[in-house]
This record gives C-alpha cells, sequence and structure tokens, in this order.
C-alpha cells in the first residue's frame, strides 16, 4: 500500500512542475532520468529517494522541505491537492504568480473580501 506521505510529496512534485509550467520530459531532462520516472513519482507509483528529491528541489527551484509542506495536517488529506490538477485552477495560480506584488496584494483582498460577502 503507497504511504500517504509518498502521495503528498508526489502531488507537491506535480503541483510546483505545473507552477512553473515546466512538462515532465523538461524535469526529467533536468533531473536526469526519464519522464516516466517523474510520472511514477507524481503518482506515488514509485517513492523518491532523498537525493532525487534534493534534485528535484533544485530543478524546481524550492527548498526540499516545500515538498513536505501540510503532511500531517488535520486539513491535509489525500484530496488535499487535487484542486491542482484542474487545469483552470493551475493557470490560475500562475497567473496570479506572475503579477507584481502590489497587484496580487489587491486580487486577494478582493477575494477575501468577495468570499466574506458570500459566507
Amino acid at each position: 500500500m503507497t504511504h500517504p506521505v509518498d502521495i503528498h510529496v508526489g502531488k507537491r512534485i506535480r503541483h510546483r512542475r505545473w507552477l512553473v509550467q515546466m512538462t515532465q520530459k523538461d524535469l526529467a531532462d533536468r533531473v536526469g532520468i526519464k519522464f516516466q520516472q517523474i510520472q511514477k513519482y507524481e503518482t506515488a507509483a514509485n517513492r523518491v529517494s532523498a537525493s532525487r528529491l534534493w534534485e528535484i528541489a533544485q530543478a524546481l527551484e524550492v527548498p526540499v522541505g516545500f515538498f513536505f509542506e501540510g503532511v500531517g495536517d488535520a486539513s491535509d488529506d489525500i484530496a488535499s491537492f487535487d484542486v491542482l490538477s484542474d487545469r483552470e485552477t493551475a493557470d490560475l495560480v500562475r497567473s496570479y504568480h506572475r503579477m507584481p506584488e502590489q497587484q496580487r496584494r489587491r486580487l486577494f483582498d478582493l477575494a477575501r473580501v468577495m468570499s466574506d460577502d458570500a459566507a
């Protein structure tokens, strides 16, 4: 049976790869492996070794700890990052991170006000 941490790490790899608009092949080339191996990591079919995770973190320009953020949170279940598998959501997040910080802050404040009004 696949360990929940392996599933979480795989989803975080996919999440970050999508944010930086990198294909599985691009990431595999940077790490020196085949893209099928990236697929296996992202689906947790294979576990990622510590050294390979370090290489992936370097290629995706995040600290290794990024892949473990949220592990063990009460709100974190196996489906917690499934929303990021939606292309529209991933595109929205990419666009948000491309905005200048001041515009991002204003958009964030607007979204918070709109969600408060909806509640």
